[in-house]
This record gives structure tokens, C-alpha cells and sequence, in this order.
């Protein structure tokens, strides 16, 4: 009768630890879930609990909670993709006309005695001083004879800088596939003489394109750092800045095939 006595009690303290806590198990769903507790009885024997003086003993209390998610947060948790990165900012006109872009001719050009990756271009922009060189990181791209003697597009108000013992004053222009697997030159078209100042826009805007800024004036304010994100190929391999194609005299500047490539 001890036995008997001690479960009795044990069942009534479990009882009342348990009962209070029925309906009120957390959800491990989301804040906007609903949930609902159901507390079912089973007997483990039902021909048996009648005759059972403790028939009481023999009931198990089982809960089970069920969960219903609003359709907002079934929508949110299956949104799981990054989102895109933010586009780069609008430039605006003056910034764009702040860049010197030039057309150019290659006269010659050789490897860079200290530099494996860097050829050395003397370039023609029909300058009282002469040509201008250049170093370019076209080794792998480009032989020495698909260089020399081409028209390039050259941007020429940027600070010069020394490259392994070479002053570079300027920077061809190119164009490349997102791998930079694939480098192509941008073209002037067939009769942009060097020298000739290209720009962007329709045909009639040439003649509203302000002066270029100097060098100091690219450099600390970041122009070419704002402009170069936005500068890509065309469907028509034609470079643009912000849909406004990038224009000489004789029509505008593409790139041999490359389609939504970067510029740079």
C-alpha cells in the first residue's frame, strides 16, 4: 500500500505541474503564426480501467500543437535570394564632358622591359608636344602587331603615372567580358581622325560639350571613379555611358563583339 500511496502522489504533483502549462506550449513559428494546442486521453487498457482501483493511473495525457503561418511570413520565408546589388549612381552631363577622350593612333609599341603583363605604346593625338606614351596591360590579349599602326580611343586627362620606371600619361580604352577572359580595344570609326575629341550624346551635342577638366580636377574629384561603372557595350557592341552613345564626327565608337561588356 506504500507503493500504491507514493504513485498516487506522484501522479497528482505531475498533474498539477502540467495541467497549467496545456495550451500554452511556445511556437516555434514565426510572430505571425497562429497556434492551437489539443490534449487528448488514451486508456492503455479500456476493458480493464473499470475494473482498476486505480484506473487513474492507467490515463496518459498526450498535447499536440499545430501551427498556421500567415501567408506573408510563408511568402518572406521563401524569399531567399540576395538581393541585387545597388546600381551605380547617375552621373551627370558635366561630368561626362569633364573627361578628355581622344581619338588616337598607335605608332609603335614594345614590351615593357620591367613589366611582363605591360606593353609600351608611343600614341599619336596630334599634340604640338608629339606622342604620347602609354602602358597598357594588353599582353595577353593583343599581339604587337594587332597594335601598332590601329586608331584607339584614349582617355587623356588623367594624372600620369609611373609604371615600373615607364611614365604612362593617358589610358587606352577597352572593352571586357566579366571574366576578363576576353579584352577587346574600343574602335574609332573609320575616318575619326587623331586627336579628334569624342563625346556622348546625340549628334547635335557636340557643339554644347563644355571644356575638359585637368588632371588635378579628374583626380580629386573622382570623375573617372564615377564614370567608369556606368560606361558598357550595347546589343550593337557600341559603347555608352547612361544609354548615350559615345560619338566622333564620323559615327560612334564600338568594340569588335562584345555585347554588355565593362569599359575601362
Amino acid at each position: 500500500m506504500a507503493m500504491v500511496g507514493t504513485r498516487i502522489a506522484v501522479a497528482r504533483t505531475v498533474s498539477s505541474i502540467v495541467a497549467p502549462l496545456r495550451g500554452v506550449i511556445p511556437c516555434s513559428a514565426s510572430p505571425s503564426a497562429s497556434c492551437s494546442t489539443t490534449t487528448s486521453s488514451s486508456s492503455s487498457s479500456l476493458s480493464r480501467f473499470a475494473a482498476s482501483p486505480f484506473g487513474s493511473l492507467h490515463l496518459r495525457h498526450s498535447s499536440v500543437t499545430s501551427c498556421t503561418s500567415s501567408p506573408a511570413a510563408v511568402q518572406a520565408s521563401e524569399s531567399t535570394s540576395p538581393p541585387p546589388p545597388p546600381a551605380a549612381p547617375a552621373v551627370t552631363q558635366a561630368e561626362l564632358d569633364a573627361l578628355d577622350i581622344r581619338v588616337g593612333k598607335v605608332i609603335r609599341a614594345w614590351k615593357h622591359p620591367e613589366a611582363d603583363s605591360l606593353y609600351v605604346e608611343e600614341v599619336d593625338l596630334a599634340e604640338a608636344e608629339g606622342p604620347r606614351t602609354i602602358c597598357s596591360g594588353l599582353v595577353k590579349y593583343l599581339t604587337l602587331e594587332e597594335l601598332e599602326g590601329r586608331n584607339v580611343v584614349v582617355l587623356a586627362n588623367l594624372k600620369p603615372r609611373n609604371m615600373r620606371g615607364v611614365k604612362s600619361n593617358g589610358m587606352l580604352l577597352a572593352a571586357s567580358n566579366a571574366e576578363h577572359t576576353t579584352v577587346q580595344l574600343l574602335c574609332p570609326p573609320e575616318g575619326a581622325a587623331p586627336g579628334e575629341r569624342v563625346w556622348f550624346g546625340a549628334e547635335a551635342d557636340q557643339s554644347e560639350q563644355a571644356a575638359a577638366a585637368t588632371p588635378n580636377q579628374i583626380a580629386k574629384k573622382k570623375i573617372w571613379e564615377s564614370v567608369q561603372p556606368l560606361l558598357r557595350t550595347t546589343e550593337e557592341c557600341v559603347a555608352v555611358c547612361q544609354s548615350k552613345p559615345m560619338r566622333t564626327s564620323a559615327g560612334v565608337v564600338k568594340c569588335q563583339s562584345l555585347q554588355g561588356a565593362n569599359i575601362a
